[in-house]
């Protein structure tokens, strides 16, 4: 064998398998949509079937695959890729509910209460000055800020647009009307104290946030407890957010932040059927 054939078979790709851990009832309603699309559209054809399509989106999303990576190992190019990404989560952020009629359908499935809390998702840290309103200094990093609404169980029912990680979570709420809408429903909500101040209803509460001690107050046990028990009915909101980033495309942010509203809409969507199986 000659030296020119020896680098020739260096060169050819290597490619491996990956386990994609997730259900094939998730894969399907993902095919579905698609060929409902291909078919209101009138396309007749795709380089690959909607199954394998389907597939490669999940692997993006769930195992943030890069897209030259897929692309090399399917044969198709990269921006090929990027086209079936941005077309499949468009039809699933689709999918997604509204703030009204989620908490509208909460009601009617008999909740009572709902938990809401923020969250940031980390993105790259941009040149620039416009990125600074992107800098959380809670959390000492660069990131977009999501509210996000989860029944008692933690099931994610809604969540908000992004907006920059310096947002408080009683700002982005007031933003999307959180208070009027729970009003209209009839439901309540528990969150942490972070949304102190965005229900001024003393002898009506809609949103219980608990107590916090001053340099004037100090806690007394009854409100110790209230909190302690305020804690535990809270806790499953971050089994929701555990739920939604495990989607490993939300490790760190590459797309354009304009893009992220999409995004987590339709790994919301993804989450549930993922829940609900």
């Amino acid at each position: 064998m000659t030296n020119t054939e020896e680098r020739t078979e260096d060169t050819l790709p290597l490619v491996y398998q990956c386990r994609l851990p997730l259900s094939a009832s998730t894969v399907n309603h993902l095919a579905d949509l698609l060929r409902r699309h291909l078919k209101a559209i009138r396309s007749r054809w795709r380089i690959l079937p909607p199954g394998k399509i389907a597939v490669i989106v999940l692997a993006v999303l769930r195992h943030d695959q890069r897209l030259a990576d897929m692309a090399g190992g399917n044969n198709v190019s990269e921006s090929t890729i990027r086209r079936w990404r941005d077309e499949l989560i468009g039809l699933l952020a689709a999918q997604a509910p509204r703030l009204d009629r989620a908490l509208k359908k909460a009601a009617r499935q008999g909740e009572e209460v709902v938990l809401i809390d923020g969250t940031l998702i980390r993105t790259r840290r941009r040149t620039g000055k416009a990125d600074r309103r992107n800098y959380s200094g809670k959390h000492r990093s660069h990131g977009l800020h999501f509210l996000a609404l989860t029944d008692e169980n933690g099931r994610l029912i809604w969540i908000s647009a992004a907006r920059p990680g310096r947002t408080h979570d009683n700002t982005a709420a007031r933003h999307d009307r959180i208070l009027t809408h729970l009003r209209a429903a009839g439901l309540g909500a528990l969150a942490d104290l972070g949304f102190r101040g965005l229900d001024n209803d003393i002898l009506d509460p809609v949103i219980v946030t608990g107590y916090i001690a001053t340099r004037t107050h100090k806690l007394t046990q009854g409100e110790k407890e209230a909190n302690r028990a305020l804690a535990v009915g809270r806790a499953p909101v971050e089994h929701g957010f555990a739920h939604l980033k495990n989607w490993r495309i939300l490790t760190k942010l590459r797309t354009d932040p304009a893009r992220a509203n999409r995004l987590l809409r339709a790994l919301l969507v993804l989450t549930n059927l993922e829940i609900n199986r």
